[in-house]
């Protein structure tokens, strides 16, 4: 069946069928909610939590996978610690989440000003954070929190008006199964854990990781996603990312994802269909090793953002909980104070699109939305803002989002540059820190 034939096809619903191959999956558009969000949140946690530990410039969520390395730095201090004879088993009871409180986490994201969450329902280490019936003993319901952990987050979240998706691990470094015979293991296995958290949450995005080892035929990837889209429970605007084999990324699926800006170019990256997901320091997961110089300031994570989509991406942030369910206190007050800026700008933010004619100017991003366009600048700009290549903005009005009057705007003679006056405003006046907006607009 042709991909046109394919796309005629409807449900009663009026929805597109999809076929299990990738001509017909990555025809799919990228959802609108997705594409207007721009910043999510990232959640690595599990049994890892429990030692936190990981050398500085490694992430933490590896510690199972690093232990076995015993010439390493993760096996000295596992060994010094914890002692030779402790497993990494052994730390499950021991990941309790006993002060975990969900609506406080849902208030936190939702004052930061994202609009979606990320959370790692299963990392490599094979821990399920809800009662997977695939994983006896090796859930959180079973063992540790005797929790669903993963239930009580999405109710919190959808409760704030935020959407919520789940990061899942295609492989497990010590899985028996996956180690003996992994077409067995996706069929038994993967595939059914999959679909139940699927079914059960319903979530509005789907993450997968660990796809490297293997092309997408081994894990089936397209017959999941036409079932995902066709069939299953969640909502028919689920998002997608990139990693269902080792030859996808940035090639097939909905998003693509580069990591700390390990960029693989592409399709998707050329179309501006990105997602950077990166930590506030080296770890995803929470790192006892970190110091607070390890952690980047406000200013240059809203950098980060501001940039990211200026280039038509997302961002997806990372916080790693400790065992005992609680956001570090720095992870927590970095979010707040990106959200103190995003409640002032976030105009220029959510919603909009690159500007296609954007000039060149050290430290000023430029987004665009319904006619407007905003120049971000990253630091203070001076008297005045300089913007070249200005092509059918004579006579626009200019502002300062989050400052009243209307500001003087003038062309050069005989340039195409716009001169926005800047505003001498008293620090205790600021409308905010790190990054000041101003729109241009007919």
């Amino acid at each position: 069946m042709s991909i046109g034939l394919a796309m005629i096809l409807l449900t009663g619903l009026g929805q597109a069928v999809y076929e299990s191959n990738w001509e017909s999956i990555d025809s799919r558009p990228s959802p609108q909610w997705f594409e207007d969000a721009k910043f999510g949140i990232f959640i690595h946690w599990g049994v890892y939590s429990v030692p936190a530990w990981g050398p500085k410039e490694r992430y933490s969520e590896w510690y199972w996978h690093d232990m076995q390395d015993k010439n390493g730095e993760t096996w000295q201090f596992h060994r010094k610690t914890y002692g030779e004879d402790f497993q990494y088993q052994d730390f499950a009871p021991l990941f309790k989440a006993e002060m975990y409180d969900p609506a406080h986490w849902a208030d936190v994201f939702s004052r930061s000003g994202a609009k979606y969450v990320v959370l790692t329902s299963k990392h490599h280490e094979g821990f399920s954070l809800w009662p997977d019936p695939n994983n006896w003993n090796w859930n959180a319901m079973d063992i540790g929190p005797h929790r669903d952990l993963i239930g009580d987050l999405i109710l919190a979240v959808r409760a704030k008006g935020l959407r919520m998706g789940f990061y899942y691990s295609f492989y497990e470094w010590f899985n028996p199964l996956y180690l003996s015979d992994v077409n067995r293991y996706v069929d038994q296995y993967m595939l059914p854990q999959l679909k139940d958290l699927v079914q059960r949450y319903q979530p509005d995005l789907v993450w997968p990781d660990g796809e490297w080892a293997h092309p997408s035929e081994t894990w089936r990837s397209t017959e999941f996603l036409a079932w995902l889209f066709n069939e299953s429970n969640a909502p028919k605007d689920v998002a997608i990312n990139d990693r269902w084999g080792k030859e996808c990324r940035s090639l097939h699926g909905g998003f693509a994802t580069p990591e700390y800006q390990h960029r693989q170019d592409g399709p998707l990256m050329q179309a501006g269909r990105f997602e950077e997901c990166q930590g506030m320091g080296k770890s995803f997961g929470y790192n006892r090793n970190e110091t607070a110089e390890s952690y980047r300031g406000t200013a240059e994570l809203l950098r980060l953002l501001i940039d990211t989509v200026s280039r038509g991406g997302n961002l997806l942030l990372d916080i790693g909980p400790g065992a005992d369910g609680r956001i570090p206190v720095i992870m927590e007050q970095r979010l707040l104070e990106m959200g103190e800026w995003l409640a002032i700008n976030g105009e220029a933010i959510y919603g909009t699109v690159p500007w296609d004619k954007a000039p060149e100017i050290e430290n000023v991003r430029f987004t665009q939305k319904d006619g407007a366009i905003y120049a971000i600048c990253l630091k203070w700009p001076g008297e005045a803002l300089d913007i070249p290549n200005i092509v059918g903005l004579h006579g626009a009005s200019a502002y300062m989002l989050g400052y009243s009057p209307p500001l003087p705007l003038d062309t050069l003679a005989g340039s195409d540059v716009i001169r926005v006056q800047v505003p001498c405003i008293p620090t205790d006046k600021m409308p905010c820190r790190h990054a000041y907006v101003f729109k241009l607009e007919m």
